[in-house]
């Protein structure tokens, strides 16, 4: 059985919305042999990171940035996790009320310095969640569970 990590900063009802839709689809019964794991960011050890074939990160966008806590995840895998992880495939979503460049930018800058793989567009919500965002989340959570699923 693979692994799906799944780091997530969740401080809203919104946020709370796109996790719940992300952990749906990569539960689709229809994927076979993918355990699902979900840890809050400032939980998430390097020991999840190197236990899991791939990630997918959630993040609201906090003054043109990704949270704090995701940037802490980040900066306790780093130097840990970096030569063992690379190529891992990834994906990304981020909630917020206005530009979400910035959020978006510096998930790709840290992903792309440790070598990961993104395997489908990051998942972008600005607002209140709506009936496509919420299949988008899910979509992105399937995407990556079938990208890691083991062959039949």
């Amino acid at each position: 059985m693979t692994r799906l990590l799944i780091v997530h900063h969740t401080p809203s009802p919104a946020t709370a919305e796109l996790l719940d839709s992300v952990v749906s689809g990569a539960q689709d019964p229809e994927i076979d042999g993918v355990e699902v794991v979900c840890r809050a960011a400032l939980a998430a050890t390097a020991s999840d990171l190197l236990a899991a074939e791939g990630i997918i990160l959630g993040t609201p966008a906090n003054i043109g940035y990704m949270s704090g806590a995701l940037k802490h995840f980040f900066d306790q895998v780093f130097y840990v996790c970096a030569a063992a992880t690379r190529g891992l495939p990834y994906a990304a979503y981020v909630h917020g009320n206005l530009g979400l460049e910035g959020a978006v930018r510096s998930i790709r800058s840290v992903t792309d310095a440790l070598g990961w793989i993104a395997v489908a567009a990051p998942v972008e919500v600005i607002g209140t969640p709506g009936h496509s965002d919420r299949d988008a989340c899910r979509e992105l959570g399937a995407i990556v569970a079938a990208t890691i699923a083991p062959d039949p």
